[in-house]
């Protein structure tokens, strides 16, 4: 079975890049910003929310790096980064609540079991809603790009005992194994957010 969400375009782009935030700390480590701002965007575009100030579907490379820096005082980068799901779900979900939104966040902790974790994807990209996900280190050098990093997880494919899942980041994506991708062999986890609009 496969299901993948619909993006959106930003020129040749898929989706927004936080590499053309407009502050130098934004584009090395703005990550969270740029997943918040992907959520909004699609949210707005595909489950009616009113969350990104701009035209969703004429928005440019300037108004997403300046929805770049309207996110940055909620997610702003840190020394130690965004390394913990709930500066994510604090940041994010008071954004959310100045835009008058009644959407809630929730965390799933990396040290959850695979199988709960591949439950939790699957229910949330069949209802339309993509997950922003927390790798911090991983011992795979697979993911080592992946590495201290958020993103987003848009759509995902299982077959037999596998799930794969398409993760998106810099205005690309790719499909990853997720029992590889969430069994990092660290003593510190990431984990992923859900998203819930009832």
């Amino acid at each position: 079975m496969r299901k993948e969400l619909l993006h959106y375009n930003i020129g040749s782009s898929y989706g927004g890049n936080q590499e053309w935030f407009t502050s130098f700390m934004m584009r090395l480590g703005g990550c969270a910003a740029e997943t918040a701002c992907e959520c909004c965007i699609y949210l707005d575009k595909y489950k009616g929310t009113n969350l990104c100030p701009f035209d969703i579907n004429n928005i440019t490379k300037a108004q997403y790096a300046r929805f770049g820096d309207l996110m940055k005082p909620y997610l702003h980068p840190r020394m130690s980064g965004i390394d913990r799901l709930s500066i994510y779900i604090d940041g994010f979900g008071r954004y959310l609540k100045d835009r008058g939104s009644d959407i809630t966040l929730t965390g799933v902790e990396g040290s959850e079991d695979v199988r709960t974790a591949k439950r939790i994807i699957t229910e949330q990209i069949d209802r339309g809603l993509p997950v922003p996900y927390l790798c911090l280190y991983h011992s795979n050098p697979r993911f080592k790009e992946y590495e201290w990093h958020w993103f987003l997880i848009n759509g995902y494919e299982s077959f037999e005992d596998t799930l794969m899942v398409k993760a998106v980041t810099y205005s690309e994506w790719e499909w990853l194994d997720f029992d590889e991708l969430w069994n990092t062999g660290r003593a510190r986890k990431g984990g992923l957010i859900i998203i819930r609009m009832d």
